[in-house]
């Protein structure tokens, strides 16, 4: 049972961390990364015993010809329908016309949008990728759905994800498997997969995705495509199921920067609903993007980060990335190192502070009042809390599970100081890096991802190895500034790699134009965009 197994991964983990670790940690303030490796490996080590199993989901058939409009059943779960001969199983409605989707002139009335399954739909079945959430229906629309309607852009359906945006690989969704079109053995990146998958694919011409470490960005480093985090609050978070509410933040996918722009400046604004919204209305991107087209950079400092580089960070991706800031120095751009001395900690204070979120807002699904409801088998007490107990066995995923142990963990008595207090203090620290970076440079780069796409199953039994994808992309989310993934080439190994421009706080148009403009020099030197290179058979014909 789930309380059971709580108790059983907290003893383990004691058992695993000294109280000398524990005094010496509180004391000196030793790194986050050591706390975070001793808990994370404690836990992981657990067995994911009967009391953690979840019964196997059924699988899509994505070569199954149906109508794009209907939905098959396979026993109790929906499975929505793929186009003939392809791969790219991405949990989200078909397109009824893929013609529709190459030809962008803009963002108006006639351009399509696909969503992150974490957004509330108004009458649509939002899981977030969960078995918990499997039959739930929103009777409300997200914040920036209602924007979207209100610009006349058809929704076509939802994307996969990791359960929860808990991932970096999009393999931890609990309905089906997203593959990168690039190379279907590899994972698209995560958690918002499903759509950078679906753009990347021509299955939509933009998307929207959820961030709080780095799920638009790292997925489209890995499949070619823009992705981008706002100014945290500056698009409004009402109705997107919380993951970590300090760190969660909706933003564009698409294909070119300038319809990112566009996107975003259509859901971005205040919010009364979202008491995280800045009060100011979206910046001007578009004309940001419009000028940074034209290829001139002068007078603008680019701060490259010394922190995110060298070991670590696969050389193909180092030499794209290196490549790139030649073409930004060249349009005339002075390229300056700077230090984020802090920057190493992000990754453990984060892995603190997110799951330590986590097991707040996720304490709501108990089977009480929407979604999964698994009563006790004979025999038990059919209790209240055994309810909750086997619901949540169920109904929660084996990442979902962890993070929430150690979240709950990080949070217990004795131990909310010298871990949480000292994530949130090293949290400050970086807040503090970034306005000293910005003293000096007027947008920070780095790769995006360390890596390329990596097979399915190649992490998955390793967490840590996991979480370090995002090492590049998470301190942009502690410190709440935009951040942006543009495609930067392909590495030795065929792979679309991703180049990130980070920018101040609600300055969210100044990384749009040393962006277009990198954008428009790469495109130029391939000789047309980066999809030029996708190999795919059901894309042939399609004019790209």
């Amino acid at each position: 049972m789930w309380a059971w197994s709580c108790d059983e991964a907290y003893a383990r983990a004691v058992h695993s961390i000294t109280r000398t670790d524990k005094e010496t940690n509180a004391s000196n303030g030793n790194s986050t990364h050591e706390i975070l490796g001793k808990i994370v490996t404690a836990i992981a080590s657990i067995a994911m015993t009967a009391a953690f199993a979840v019964p196997a989901m059924a699988a899509s058939d994505s070569g199954t010809a149906a109508d794009p409009g209907t939905t098959q059943q396979s026993g109790q779960y929906k499975i929505y329908p793929q186009p003939q001969n392809t791969e790219y199983g991405d949990g989200s409605l078909i397109l009824r016309d893929k013609a529709n989707t190459v030809v962008e002139p803009g963002i108006d009335s006639a351009t399509k949008a696909r969503l992150n399954e974490a957004l509330k739909l108004k009458g649509i079945e939002t899981t977030a990728a969960s078995k918990i959430l499997e039959g739930w229906v929103p009777p409300y629309d997200a914040t920036v759905i209602e924007k979207l309607k209100a610009a006349g852009m058809p929704i076509l359906g939802k994307t996969n994800l990791d359960e929860f945006a808990q991932g970096s690989s999009t393999e931890h969704s609990a309905y089906q498997t997203t593959h990168n079109p690039w190379d279907t053995e590899r994972v698209p990146g995560g958690s918002g997969g499903g759509s950078a998958s679906a753009v990347a694919a021509f299955e939509a011409p933009i998307a929207l995705g959820t961030d709080t470490g780095g799920s638009i960005r790292q997925p489209g480093a890995l499949t070619g495509t823009v992705g981008v985090k706002p100014t945290y609050g500056g698009v409004s978070r009402f109705g997107a199921i919380a993951m970590a509410s300090s760190l969660d933040q909706i933003g564009p996918v698409s294909r070119t920067v300038l319809d990112s722009a566009l996107l975003q400046e259509i859901i971005g604004g205040h919010d009364k609903r979202d008491s995280t919204s800045i009060p100011e209305g979206p910046r001007p991107m578009v004309a940001a993007a419009r000028e940074g087209a034209k290829r001139d950079l002068k007078g603008m400092k680019v701060g490259l980060i010394k922190e995110l580089g060298g070991d670590g960070f696969q050389p193909g991706v180092e030499a794209r990335f290196n490549e790139a800031v030649d073409k930004l120095k060249e349009m005339g751009a002075e390229v300056v190192e700077v230090s984020v001395p802090h920057i190493g900690y992000s990754l453990g204070a984060y892995y603190i502070i997110m799951p330590s979120e986590v097991s707040s807002n996720l304490a709501r699904y108990d089977g009480m009042r929407y979604g999964l409801r698994v009563m006790p088998p004979t025999g038990v007490p059919q209790t209240a809390a055994n309810m909750m107990a086997y619901t949540r066995e169920a109904g929660f995923g084996d990442e979902v599970k962890r993070r929430i142990i150690l979240g709950t963990y990080a949070l217990s008595a004795g131990y909310y100081d010298a871990w949480y207090g000292s994530a949130q203090k090293v949290r400050t620290l970086i807040i503090r890096d970034f306005h000293n970076a910005f003293e000096k440079a007027d947008v920070l780069v780095s790769p995006t991802s360390p890596s390329t796409a990596f097979k399915f199953g190649e992490k998955m039994d390793d967490p840590l190895a996991m979480y370090m994808n995002d090492i590049a992309t998470i301190p942009a989310n502690l410190a709440g500034v935009p951040a942006m993934s543009i495609p930067a080439g392909l590495s030795d190994d065929g792979l679309p790699v991703g180049f990130q421009f980070i920018a101040p706080q609600q300055r969210d148009e100044v990384m749009y134009k040393p962006a277009a403009a990198l954008e428009a020099a790469l495109e130029d030197s391939w000789n047309g965009p980066i999809w030029n290179d996708l190999k795919t058979p059901w894309l042939d014909g399609l004019g790209k």
